[in-house]
């Protein structure tokens, strides 16, 4: 590949799949980034990853690695350990996060102060085996992500399953909150925790009268129907098969994705088979 041919190399903002050793690029047209060495003014891949182009500079991101949390990120996360004014998250990051019981809606207004008694009930809040979806607000002096779940948005969840996936296939979005017309809603974590469960109305999230603890901290799930019990199922399944061919995940292609297994007539359990998801992950990417 000559100069001219690698200036047209990987248009800005997109990315493709490498392994380690693949030639990507000349080093006289672009700049080595992590994930990437050179050898004989050539740019090598050194991890099996996503390359990403940003104006000159090339990057590989590994496929297989931990979460890197930002400040502002939305995670989902599991209560691991409650302590002293304090909640240990599991968040698949490199260490627990912890969700400081001042970081938390509690009942009786969300700005009052946290009492004696309100340590003393922490549990009925949030307790071991919990899942969460909150915002990263900041980090201990030892890299500790401190986390905060003072949004009606955020707190407990409920009425769903957790899905799992490489962190580097979620995709920073205008929202991580996604209603698909199907009656599910997906909640997709930085950290690579995705929860797909029951549509909740805008209206019900909120509150009629403002904050409803009981509701917020309810452990109890609500009655989902069969067909809504079949499309959490559907969309869990088909983020599984993208996310093993490495298909980042994003808004539009999850909807397409859905609309094609619908469109197929196909039963939830086969989308799980390899003919079958891939041919979905070649129908969403000669879509794209």
């Amino acid at each position: 590949m000559d100069i001219d041919e690698d200036e047209d190399f990987l248009e800005v903002g997109s990315s493709k799949i490498t392994y380690p050793g693949e030639y990507l690029t000349s080093s006289q047209a672009f700049m080595r980034g992590h994930g990437t060495y050179v050898d004989d003014e050539e740019v090598i891949a050194s991890v099996s990853g996503m390359v990403e182009r940003v104006n000159k500079l090339v990057t590989v991101r590994a496929i297989r690695t931990r979460y890197n949390p930002e400040v502002g990120d939305l995670v989902v996360g599991r209560i691991t350990e409650v302590q002293p004014r304090r909640w240990k998250v599991e968040a698949n990051s490199r260490q627990d996060a912890v969700l400081m019981l001042s970081s938390v809606n509690l009942p009786g207004g969300v700005q009052r102060r946290k009492l004696e008694s309100d340590e003393l009930q922490m549990r009925t809040f949030f307790e071991e085996g919990d899942l969460l979806v909150a915002e990263v607000q900041a980090f201990f002096s030892d890299g500790t992500m401190s986390l905060h779940t003072r949004s009606l948005s955020y707190g407990k969840l409920r009425n769903g399953q957790l899905v799992t996936v490489p962190p580097n296939l979620v995709r920073r979005l205008k929202s991580h909150f996604i209603s698909l017309p199907c009656g599910v809603d997906l909640i997709l974590g930085l950290n690579g925790y995705i929860w797909v469960s029951k549509h909740i109305k805008e209206s019900e999230r909120e509150g009629e009268e403002g904050f409803d603890a009981e509701a917020v901290y309810s452990n109890q799930n609500d009655q989902i129907n069969d067909s809504t019990r079949m499309a959490i199922s559907r969309v869990a399944n088909i983020i599984t098969v993208l996310a093993s061919h490495s298909i980042p995940l994003t808004d539009l292609v999850l909807l397409e994705a859905y609309e094609w297994s619908i469109e197929q007539d196909m039963d939830v359990k086969n989308l799980l088979q390899d003919e079958l998801g891939d041919a979905l992950v070649a129908s969403i990417s000669a879509r794209g």
